[in-house]
């Protein structure tokens, strides 16, 4: 064996001797770079894939699952909807505005390079403790940095979610999600094709930002994360506008035969996965490459992660016509290389053969780990006599509504431009976005969730509670669901107990998916997101996209005066891992709730029917805080009061009105036995418990006013953020 280099660049001592047996010699620094990057895991999920490959990923309606840059999934009328979600955790800590706004422009890139027009963003947010003293500061560059770039790209941001724990004060999570629209007969994929055909560089010039940006989100923070500043990238979303445009007008064109955006590790991974999806080889020459800055390296132009880049294989002879339309957007062309039969890369520079290096042990051939891992201890049920029960149960609800977690995110989602395009149906602040598709009456309904608290209890019943809370979300608005998205945030994978949660989380979202016939099409893993040893809370964000044939009637969760609410699903008082147990009674503990997915599935079916026939005329999924939270969300939203029924029985009254038993709904209707009987007919719980009317919400003779409620779930945030 030769001697080791000084610096492996993230490698292990039995990665870096694979590299040598695959080469048969020791590669130059640009080679072990390139070797760096695309063996990261955040490039070659090398821990991940042997579970990721368990997830089931087809249905009828399933165009193309995981393996290209998004899902896609038929919506009909021969559309396809193009989703992913992706995150950008570490440069988010380090340089917030940055690292959430190129968060933002990566995950637009990864749907518009399939063909589709961007028409909705979300995000998943997740910051540390409030009283933590970078909290505010990442929060408000992080917000800022989002609605930037989104704003000024035109897509609108339509909804997201935001919690706050101690576990992500040295490791914030920003998860962004992008959904697109295309003609199913003109969706663009990444396998390079044609011996001789044209590789083309479109977008940016290329910089050193970015640079090994892959190998740092494939580590742990410690104390030097802020000198890690310089691997984060910096967008321009104007030149990503233009991008867009001038992308989607050559796609008309019939011009090219394959196309990726250049993503983790920039023109590296794009070149090298191009070819090996294609079983071609590449040849490129750097000195044909846009640079913006002076002197750069072939290794730094290999590495570099500048924004709003592509990279293109051309019909011979198309060049011309391509050329044109990027010169018109005012955007950089360039003809940089081509598609060889050799399997194999070379990249030159200045006359000299910078790297020769075989592409598929790079691309196919990284590790492929089976890290131990152990299962999450089973913790106890909580008998609800065990917790306190407040004097005042609207006195606590007022309480929990002004918590962090609860509080309203109006003071996020109004920095976001939701209404940009037109076809917002429904705004932020309910259970799911809703998109209109544009010359029809459908919309595309879209929700991001997770429980990380849940997860951390019981990764299985979390990872499968992400799933049914984005299927209660989309069927509370009234729409089918389709597919999934997931986005995996985990700790240390070498660490048994944290692998164990990601393999448990993976178990619990496969099984969901399965019983509810609704797919995994695309996805991404953030692994090592803790800083000193310590982890952040299992977060298997899932972002779910579904169809509704008539967005007329949609609902929301803004009732009528004189309704009816009827809550629909079972309820048993679970307190274990709720948001009352740890805000009220300062305990994060006990098992979190059970999940039935056969009745799941049933009352979502119900739910739906129920919208479709037009006989509620609200609907509010039930988690996070319960029934009393959920009835006082709709009472704000619709600016109307309602005397709630205690319907406890046997349970103790904050078990029932605060516990959070999975598979519920409450919805509003005129007539309370139309819903009722359909219910009965369904074998879905269905009671009565309350009636809409006046200026406050009432229970068990005691009264809270709107205005007061509102004071406390609309303030927190703001006043937190407006603190010097």
């Amino acid at each position: 064996m030769s001697n080791l280099p000084n610096d492996l660049m993230g490698l292990s001592v039995e990665e870096y001797n694979k590299v040598l047996e695959i080469l048969g010699r020791e590669p130059n620094h640009t080679e072990l770079g390139v070797f760096s990057v695309m063996w990261s895991e955040h490039c070659s999920y090398k821990s991940s894939k042997k579970w990721l490959k368990t997830l089931p990923t087809t249905a009828p309606w399933v165009i193309c699952g995981p393996g290209e840059n998004a899902g896609v999934i038929d919506i009909g009328g021969g559309l396809a909807c193009i989703f992913k979600m992706e995150s950008h955790n570490h440069p988010s800590f380090i340089e917030p505005y940055q690292g959430a706004a190129t968060g933002v422009g990566g995950i637009l890139r990864d749907v518009f390079t399939m063909g589709a027009r961007p028409i909705a963003n979300m995000n998943a947010l997740r910051f540390g403790q409030p009283d933590n003293a970078k909290t505010r500061h990442l929060v408000a560059g992080v917000v800022a940095g989002i609605g930037g770039y989104g704003n000024c790209v035109g897509v609108p941001t339509v909804g997201g979610e935001c919690n706050f724990h101690s576990s992500y004060d040295g490791n914030i999570l920003v998860n962004a999600m992008t959904v697109g629209i295309a003609q199913q007969d003109k969706i663009f994929y990444s396998a390079a094709a044609g011996l001789g055909n044209p590789v083309v560089y479109v977008g940016s010039k290329t910089g050193r930002d970015g640079i090994h940006g892959a190998t740092m989100a494939s580590a742990e923070f410690n104390a030097d994360s802020e000198e890690k500043r310089p691997t984060v990238q910096v967008g321009d979303p104007f030149t990503e506008k233009l991008l867009i445009e001038a992308c989607l007008e050559l796609m008309a064109t019939d011009c090219i035969v394959a196309i990726q955006d250049m993503g983790a590790a920039g023109l590296t991974s794009s070149s090298f996965e191009m070819a090996s999806k294609g079983g071609m080889g590449v040849e490129l020459d750097l000195d044909h490459v846009p640079a913006r800055e002076t002197g750069m390296t072939a290794y730094e132009f290999l590495l570099s992660e500048s924004q709003e880049r592509m990279l293109m294989v051309l019909k011979p002879g198309s060049e011309d016509t391509a050329k044109a339309i990027f010169d018109k957007w005012e955007l950089d062309f360039a003809i940089i290389g081509h598609l060889t039969d050799t399997g194999r890369m070379v990249i030159k520079m200045k006359g000299a053969v910078e790297a020769d290096l075989p592409i598929d042990p790079l691309a196919l051939a990284s590790p492929e780990y089976d890290r131990p891992w152990e299962p999450t201890p089973q913790q106890q049920n909580i008998d609800p006599l065990s917790v306190p029960s407040p004097l005042s149960p609207l006195a606590t609800l007022q309480k929990l509504l002004g918590t962090p977690d609860l509080a309203s995110k109006r003071w996020i989602w109004e920095q976001y431009d939701h209404l940009v395009m037109g076809d917002t149906v429904i705004r932020p602040g309910g259970d799911a976005a809703l998109v209109r598709v544009r010359d029809t009456k459908r919309a595309l309904a879209i929700t991001t969730d997770c429980t990380p608290r849940y997860c951390l209890a019981d990764p299985v019943r979390g990872g499968m509670q992400a799933v049914v809370e984005t299927w209660r979300n989309i069927c509370a608005v009234g729409a089918r669901p389709l597919a999934i998205t997931d986005n995996m945030n985990f700790g240390n994978p070498t660490n048994p107990r944290i692998m164990g949660q990601f393999v448990g989380a993976i178990d619990g979202i496969r099984q969901a998916c399965i019983a509810l016939d609704y797919p995994v099409v695309s996805g991404n893993v953030s692994l090592y997101n803790e800083t000193a040893g310590s982890a952040i809370l299992p977060t298997p964000a899932i972002g779910g996209v579904g169809i509704m044939e008539d967005y007329t009637k949609a609902v929301g969760i803004a009732y009528r005066d004189g309704d009816s609410l009827i809550l629909l699903g079972e309820t048993k008082g679970h307190l274990g891992q709720s948001i009352y147990l740890r805000e009220m009674a300062g305990r994060e503990d006990g098992a979190a709730p059970p999940i039935d997915l056969d009745a799941e599935r049933t009352t979502g079916e119900l739910v739906r029917d129920l919208i479709e026939a037009r006989a509620v005329s609200a609907c509010h999924d039930l988690s996070d805080g319960g029934l009393l939270v959920a009835i006082a969300e709709m009472a704000l939203a619709a600016n109307i009061g309602v005397d709630i029924m205690n319907k406890a029985g046997d349970l103790p009254l904050h078990a029932w009105g605060f516990g959070e038993d999975q598979g519920r709904y409450i919805v509003a209707a005129g007539r309370a036995n139309t819903v009722l009987e359909a219910a009965q007919k369904a074998g879905v719980p269905a009671v009565v418990i309350g009636r809409t009317g006046g200026a406050a919400i009432g229970l068990k003779g005691e009264r809270v006013m709107l205005d007061e409620l509102r004071e406390t779930h609309e303030g927190w945030l703001p006043n937190y953020m407006a603190v010097a």
